[in-house]
């Protein structure tokens, strides 16, 4: 049994309880033995916490899972979610397969006509092999169906914990509190998308490479579903990290991720690029420093809005940042 709570973050001041979820591995509490041979192979999870869809979401920063994530920000479209599920996993010969369902929302409420959702449905398959004791092979890929007109956002949007980047290309006519915690992120809004996500993963003594190929689709328009008022984003991802020392203990890499497509057909295209290079030192197992360059540009069309910081905007610069994860 898993459960998480936020102390306080830049989007939540409060304590937020994140989630949480009963994981189960063996049946032996029915009886000793029972399903034995299945369990083997396989896992069932049910609870209220993030789901499993892409695998973005193992190495992103939320609150002191810092740790995981070798540079400070996530990816552009951040897909991290919290809703009620239950996943069912199969594990053979090194793949991996997993069909889950969640009830679309992110505050849970009973009441009727509030937050209009739907359940999502979700899957991912893949395979990951420690070949041997220099080389580890892993590729996922990951599809998620959210049917609530409400639910599509969340996706890219429920973050408790806030964007890295604070503030970044605001102007005087935005808000500066706890509303603008996305900065330096971007949430397509659809509301209802089909996404897809692919994710393959190397690693070779040191040196590491982690992908992003992910492709969604979906409506701003509620209830409408012709082909003229779909949109679509793709985002690429690529991280290349050396990791050094006896214990690994220290790392230099670089990321390069963006973001492009339309609201619909008829819409411009945007389009955004970040890059990162930096490295950190992992002080024990459960400390980290980090430091980073980051360089972030939006491509200057009017699509942005006319007065928007984000039409043309770019902002660069170093970060620092320090995790404590137990």
């Amino acid at each position: 049994m898993h459960l998480r709570t936020y102390l306080s973050a830049r989007h939540h001041n409060e304590a937020w309880v994140k989630g949480g979820y009963i994981q189960v591995d063996d049946l032996s509490f029915i009886k000793e033995g029972f399903a034995s041979e299945i369990m083997k192979h396989a896992r069932v999870k049910i609870g209220m916490d993030e789901i499993n869809y892409g695998d973005t979401h193992f190495r992103r920063t939320d609150n002191a899972e810092a740790i995981n994530n070798p540079f400070v920000g996530n990816y552009i479209m951040d897909s991290f979610t919290t809703e009620a599920f239950g996943e069912a996993y199969g594990f053979y010969n090194n793949f991996i397969g997993m069909v889950g369902m969640s009830n679309g929302k992110l505050n849970q409420t009973a009441v009727k006509g509030t937050n209009w959702n739907s359940p999502s449905v979700y899957a991912k398959i893949g395979w990951d092999k420690q070949v041997n004791a220099d080389l580890r092979v892993r590729m996922t890929g990951s599809f998620i169906q959210t049917n609530g007109l409400s639910s599509g956002g969340n996706l890219y949007s429920a973050d408790r914990a806030g964007g890295r980047y604070y503030y970044t290309l605001l102007t005087e006519n935005d808000a500066m509190g706890q509303d603008n915690y996305a900065t330096g992120r971007f949430n397509p809004g659809f509301k209802k998308v089909q996404a897809f996500q692919l994710n393959p993963f190397i690693k070779y003594q040191g040196l590491e490479f982690f992908g992003v190929y992910e492709y969604v689709t979906g409506n701003k328009a509620a209830g409408l579903t012709p082909r003229a008022t779909r949109g679509d984003y793709t985002q690429l991802g690529a991280e290349l990290l050396y990791r050094l020392g006896g214990n690994e203990q220290f790392y230099l890499g670089g990321r390069y991720n963006s973001v492009t497509g339309q609201d619909d057909e008829v819409s411009a295209e945007r389009k955004i690029d970040r890059f990162n290079v930096g490295g950190g030192w992992f002080m024990t197992k459960n400390v980290v420093a980090k430091v980073e360059y980051v360089s972030q540009k939006y491509n200057d069309d009017a699509v942005w809005g006319a007065t928007s910081a984000l039409r043309g905007g770019k902002f660069n610069g170093f970060m620092f940042e320090a995790s404590i994860g137990f």
